[in-house]
């Protein structure tokens, strides 16, 4: 399933833009691998690396990284930028599933 794809359906979307330079995004990794492994197939993630995908990065307009977003049906349910905690990433999760 493409990204557009996951975007438009009825399931959650997380999408985490970083940079292998950036080192509150490499900090935040294990954060967001915890996280996810709780949720498995409930919920679908991508992890943008902001100069490999410079027309995803224009298209979200992404101007800080990290920045983390969660996205569901193709409406933008929540928007963080920077560095997100484990339990809060859950707690946000939580709420929107």
């Amino acid at each position: 399933m493409n990204l557009a794809n996951k975007i438009e359906s009825d399931q959650l979307t997380m999408i985490n833009f970083h940079a292998t330079w950036c080192p509150p995004c490499i900090a935040m990794k294990p954060d967001l691998d915890e996280v996810l492994s709780k949720y498995g197939e409930v919920i679908h993630y991508e992890r943008i690396d902001i100069d490999q995908n410079p027309d995803l990065v224009k298209l979200f307009e992404i101007r800080t990284v990290p920045t983390t977003m969660l996205l569901k049906k193709g409406k933008l349910k929540w928007h963080q930028t920077g560095m997100v905690p484990a339990d809060e990433l859950g707690k946000v999760i939580n709420d929107h599933v």
